[in-house]
């Protein structure tokens, strides 16, 4: 949810460009970015069916698409938990998948750094968002 547009293009972008149709889910606090997303992609000339935005409730929705025969890989920004589950999922159908779960970045500082760049780049990644970025 704290970088809806970014994140999912992480996502969407590889995929497309290697030829893939998707399939994302985005946080039910923010839908309504990957929507607009999928709406300036069919003005652009995306085919119908290439580019697909599901709404909804992780739990359901996550779950459903997790299981869903047709998913080849499945790639989530989220929880530990929720990457637990679906690893489970993903195991069980030898599936692809790519998880990103609640990240722990430390900061190495070499020598020969420049102390004030050092002291702004750890300000802006400490704060940025309220501090409250995944």
């Amino acid at each position: 949810w704290n970088f809806p547009l970014l994140i999912g293009m992480w996502k969407v972008m590889p995929a497309l460009a290697a030829g893939c149709s998707i399939v994302i889910k985005p946080s039910e606090t923010t839908p309504l970015t990957l929507l607009r997303v999928a709406e300036l992609a069919s003005e652009a000339g995306v085919p119908d069916g290439v580019f697909n935005v599901v709404t909804g409730s992780g739990a359901v929705c996550g779950a459903a698409l997790t299981n869903h025969p047709h998913i080849a890989k499945v790639s989530f920004t989220g929880s530990t938990a929720t990457g637990k589950q679906i690893a489970r999922a993903a195991a069980d159908r030898l599936m692809g998948v790519t998880l990103e779960l609640g990240g722990k970045n430390p900061a190495i500082v070499l020598k020969d750094a420049d102390p004030a760049w050092v002291i702004e780049g750890l300000m802006t990644g400490s704060f940025l968002n309220q501090g409250q970025v995944c």
